[in-house]
């Protein structure tokens, strides 16, 4: 009588385990959950890119002052000195070169 009470509750404990297993891993492969999993690694794969680039930033500032210490150039910041970026006209204004007035 015990065994047979020991085996049904183990087969029931079972059964109850294996549906919550199965019905978790349905719930995991619907088309949102798929979408928001793929959207979580996307995310962190772009945060860990970014780190990547910032890391390799940083080296190449590294190794440009040790290249300048090297070779005895005085190190100074080059943004100052770059030229404003040229900005094409805004639209609608008059180009004397814009083939297309005239069509």
């Amino acid at each position: 009588m015990f065994r047979r009470t020991f085996w049904f509750t183990a087969g029931a404990a079972a059964g109850v385990w294996a549906t919550a297993k199965v019905n978790r891993k349905l719930r995991q492969l619907t088309p949102e959950s798929l979408a928001a999993q793929a959207a979580d690694k996307a995310v962190e794969a772009g945060h860990r890119l970014k780190g990547f680039a910032l890391d390799v930033r940083a080296g190449m500032a590294q190794r440009q002052e040790e290249l300048n210490d090297a070779l005895g150039i005085e190190s100074r910041d080059h943004r100052e000195e770059l030229p404003a970026p040229h900005r094409p006209a805004a639209l609608g204004t008059s180009n004397p070169y814009n083939r297309n007035e005239d069509h």
